[in-house]
């Protein structure tokens, strides 16, 4: 039986481990270059009715056929465990087609090694901010296998496309791990992702013959994010606040709502960080904590009266960062007391910053889209489409002034006689 000069397989009996009732094993001896490993298929058949010329079993014998099947089948499985190891450029001996056969070559063989293995190895490399919301994901994982399979875990096969879809279909019918929070859409499609990097994994290390998320489409929805409108900053700033800690959060949330820093850049955001810029004023030059983009900001008065109110915070037990920043889940909680009491009646996150930054203080005081998106870090530009939008009072604004051209414009003509202004033509 042999398959080429170097690599042979064949079934044999091992008289040595014959049993009382007359039973002895069948073993599968796997042989590469000379050097041989058994493996035992877990069969047993009487010594008289094998047949050393063939290496099966007699077919005239009562059930033989079966196992004789059986036999075919492990040998067609060994060969297909050479072909992937010469596939996968890997070093081919007996031994190791004889543990990829009983799958012991891959450490990886469950969800539950998958998820360990990203949360030894690959979440180290993420922000706290990122790493965090893999808990729930894997909280939600292992409540859909306990519903579909009442199991702790499950191997890796069993992940396919229709694994994919109903857990889909499980997020958003389930009960939410924060009843206070129910899944969106979108939040259903963030876990969806951290999920698709999880068999991604799997993937790369031939856990899985194939990734069952290339025929599977997110589909996110678009929505608006609150901004803060002039009027709303001004009644922000101006509104009494006692509590000295939603002082400090109400300050910090105006600072950057004139710089367009995020949570983790204004908190790490040090006196190093300022620097002067090519106009001779002061900047801030840091990199975006999320992609590692320079960004470079023109301190604007309001921003800078907010680092000289807290000029005296800076120092070594709080490693030399500007402003006093508390966690971001007691800033967001903090924002909708001060929201309240501003009268102001949106969501009030500190996300809402960043887009106010982008909308009522860049593009509604007519900085060119490019430009805020340099502001803002953003390497496509489409991206900061999202965050700057043109809102009505923009439109408003901008025909206000397509209006006051065109009755100058009029009025040039009337003191011409009528005729019209020899610098305008029709488009067409």
């Amino acid at each position: 039986m042999e398959t080429s000069k170097t690599f042979s397989i064949r079934f044999w009996l091992k008289k040595t481990a014959k049993r009382k009732n007359g039973l002895v094993p069948i073993y599968a001896r796997i042989k590469v270059d000379g050097i041989p490993s058994d493996l035992s298929i877990k069969r047993t058949t009487l010594e008289d009715h094998w047949c050393p010329k063939s290496n099966r079993l007699n077919p005239r014998v009562k059930g033989a056929n079966g196992i004789n099947k059986y036999l075919d089948d492990v040998y067609a499985k060994l060969l297909d465990c050479h072909r992937q190891l010469y596939s996968e450029g890997m070093v081919i001996t007996s031994n190791a087609i004889k543990l990829r056969y009983l799958g012991e070559d891959r450490t990886l063989r469950t969800l539950e090694d998958i998820i360990k293995y990203h949360r030894d190895k690959e979440m180290p490399k993420l922000e706290p901010g990122t790493s965090k919301n893999y808990g729930a994901t894997e909280t939600y994982l292992k409540r859909f296998v306990k519903k579909k399979f009442n199991s702790q875990d499950i191997r890796l096969s069993f992940i396919d496309y229709t694994f994919v879809v109903e857990f889909e279909n499980f997020l958003r019918n389930c009960t939410p791990i924060n009843k206070a929070q129910p899944l969106t859409n979108n939040g259903i499609m963030k876990h969806m992702e951290r999920f698709k990097k999880l068999v991604g994994i799997a993937f790369k290390f031939r856990c899985i013959p194939q990734n069952p998320f290339n025929q599977y489409n997110m589909k996110f929805e678009d929505y608006d994010s609150d901004f803060l409108e002039e009027a709303e900053i001004q009644r922000l700033a101006s509104v009494g606040i006692r509590d000295s800690g939603k002082g400090i959060v109400k300050d910090i949330f105006l600072f950057a709502c004139y710089t367009g820093l995020s949570y983790i850049e204004v908190k790490l955001l040090k006196r190093g960080d300022i620097v002067t810029g090519i106009d001779g004023e002061e900047w801030i030059n840091v990199k975006r904590k999320k992609t590692k983009t320079p960004v470079r900001v023109p301190l604007l008065s309001q921003a800078k009266g907010i680092l000289d109110k807290y000029s005296d915070f800076p120092d070594v037990k709080n490693g030399h960062t500007l402003l006093p920043v508390y966690s971001n889940q007691k800033v967001n909680k903090y924002l909708k007391i001060i929201a309240s009491n501003a009268g102001i009646k949106k969501h009030l996150t500190f996300h809402v910053a960043r887009h106010t930054f982008a909308t009522t203080i860049t593009l509604m005081n007519n900085v060119p889209l490019e430009t805020v998106s340099k502001l803002l870090g953003h390497t496509k530009l489409s991206t900061t489409q999202k965050y700057a939008r043109v809102v009505e009072k923009k439109i408003s604004k901008d025909m206000a002034q397509l209006k006051s051209v065109l009755e100058t414009n009029e009025k040039k003509e009337v003191v011409n006689g009528g005729q019209p202004l020899a610098n305008l033509r029709i488009v067409r």
